[in-house]
């Protein structure tokens, strides 16, 4: 997989426009990854201005992102319902299926975005697919300790999976402390099929198909940002 990322230009331009959807009073849910960084810098030169929201980050990573952008954090127990969640995808399908969990934190990811009343994902035009796998695995969540077995398991349905590890070669650990298997299955005719079969495996925490999740995708494209919404 590419290391290089988009123009920052691009992010900045879909980090505003989902800006526009904030007001004084909300609740966030803040992701995960390059888009969602760029969201929360652009977010903290608005609470330095005056805008009144509080937030919820979805990694430490995240998290301490926010904290240096002097946006105020509060605690999950402390919230019962974002007003709004905004995060990145690693792919996007023409249903807003996504695929996420590149960066690591697709747990929290997704149940902040379950939360959350409006979920919007910021991407630029490669992360767009006509079918999800096409260009990414599927990151599962795994406790250490069946990591083997899970592992074979993906195998069986058709996957194959590789245990995510850092520069030191060691598993990368999440922030649960759970490792991850990206398990590239290729171009899937049916996600949701897949996404029920690798939840039945004993030790999968979850994974990063996230279907009938997303309210709203914003592309950056072309010097402009296009909207994409689910067809109910």
């Amino acid at each position: 997989m590419s290391t290089a990322g988009p123009d920052p230009s691009d992010l900045d331009r879909i980090a505003n426009a989902a800006l526009a959807r904030v007001d004084s009073g909300m609740l966030l849910g803040l992701g995960t990854g390059r888009a969602s960084e760029a969201f929360i810098r652009r977010l903290g030169e608005r609470v330095r201005r005056g805008l009144q929201i509080k937030g919820v980050a979805t990694s430490e990573r995240s998290a301490e992102l926010a904290r240096r952008e002097n946006i105020p954090m509060v605690s999950l127990e402390e919230v019962e319902r974002f007003h709004v969640a905004v995060d990145g995808a690693d792919e996007v399908a023409p249903d807003l299926g996504l695929i996420k969990g590149l960066g690591g934190a697709l747990l929290r990811e997704r149940v902040v975005a379950y939360e959350a009343a409006e979920f919007i994902i910021l991407v630029t035009p490669e992360k767009l697919v006509e079918k999800l796998g096409s260009r990414v695995p599927i990151p599962v969540e795994v406790v250490p300790f069946a990591s083997t077995t899970a592992a074979r398991h993906l195998t069986a349905l058709g996957g194959k999976p590789s245990i995510r590890k850092n520069a030191d070669g060691y598993p990368f650990q999440t922030d649960n402390h759970n490792w991850i298997l990206d398990t590239a299955f290729g171009p899937m005719d049916a996600p949701a099929a897949v996404d029920a079969r690798i939840r039945k495996i004993p030790g999968v925490v979850d994974n990063g198909l996230f279907l009938d999740m997303a309210t709203l995708v914003l592309v950056a494209e072309a010097g402009a940002v296009r909207e994409l919404t689910r067809q109910r």
